[in-house]
């Protein structure tokens, strides 16, 4: 077989203490709550990404009242419009934001970069911030369970939530990318298919196949396998989580990880992945029966984007 060691190595070998070389440090994570989260949610996330895999991690500090904050917008005339801005309402959390992405910082080795990971409207929101303050030190962003579109307008039932902030977002954000600069990871969960609220539409059975290369623009591939003969009539739970789902993309009749449909969890230029059976939240999530995106298993499959 042939040697791919070089003769240089041949020579006698230094001593243990002086060969040894330490392993680069891990481009330290902020980690961005979503809607009605706190802090301790993401507690377990945080140990494991530093106990398991080595990535310094900061939780944005939020707490559950902290969102009460954004009844703000009830007294601004553009919530009742729909044309919301994030500024003023919700500079209290882009305030936690900053901070902790100044904390991170001084975790960073000399010149280091950042990820940011978002959960729910952190992943949105972590959008804000970085058109506000910039992307020169983060290097990823990667959301789980975020909804990045804003609802179609002109659909019968459907009432923007965010009253106008994804409009914002979409019009005034930089577009999503993967580059070697900066790289926008979208992840979705499929843990439940929602169905209109009357009717009797069936689900379909799909499997995804996680595309995940590097490429200007790549996508989760879908695999149907659909089987009317092992369906079931659709569940008042699958009804109630169709109408949740239509508030967000428009449509009853699609996937998603029982908050926010899978399609409005991906972005255009983005490296966008689904994972199947991930629950949304971490509250309410079980590891083993409903795992959510931070759970282990699941941590396991998209943890190397913050390592590489």
């Amino acid at each position: 077989m042939l040697s791919l060691l070089p003769p240089a190595r041949l020579r006698a070998a230094p001593s243990d203490a002086a060969s040894t070389t330490a392993p680069a440090p891990r481009r330290p994570a902020v980690i961005l709550p979503g809607l009605g989260n706190n802090t301790g949610d993401y507690a377990r996330l945080a140990a494991a990404l530093r106990d398991d895999h080595g990535v310094p991690s900061v939780v944005a500090r939020v707490s559950r009242p902290d969102w009460l904050r954004n009844a703000a917008g009830l007294a601004d005339p553009s919530y009742w419009r729909g044309t919301l801005r994030p500024r003023p309402v919700l500079d209290w959390y882009l305030k936690r934001v900053e901070e902790a992405v100044s904390e991170a910082k001084e975790l960073c080795p000399p010149d280091g970069k950042l990820s940011l990971i978002g959960h729910s409207a952190g992943g949105w929101l972590a959008r804000v911030y970085m058109e506000e303050f910039g992307t020169s030190d983060i290097s990823l962003l990667l959301t789980l369970g975020s909804p990045l579109l804003p609802p179609p307008k002109g659909v019968s039932g459907v009432i923007d939530q965010t009253r106008g902030l994804l409009d914002y977002v979409e019009k005034n954000c930089a577009p999503a990318v993967y580059t070697p600069e900066l790289r926008y990871v979208c992840i979705a969960g499929r843990y439940i298919q929602g169905v209109p609220l009357t009717g009797n539409s069936t689900a379909t059975t799909d499997e995804i196949v996680a595309v995940d290369a590097p490429s200007d623009v790549a996508e989760a591939v879908m695999i149907s396998a659909e089987d009317k003969s092992a369906q079931s009539g659709p569940t008042l739970r699958a009804r109630f989580v169709g109408q949740g789902y239509k508030q967000v993309c428009g449509r009853a009749d699609v996937w998603g990880d029982g908050v926010v449909p899978e399609m409005s969890a991906h972005l255009e230029g983005a490296l966008n992945i689904s994972f199947d059976g991930v629950y949304h939240s971490p509250v309410g999530s079980d590891n083993e029966g409903r795992p959510w995106y931070g759970s282990p298993a699941i941590l396991e499959q998209w943890v190397h984007h913050l390592l590489s």
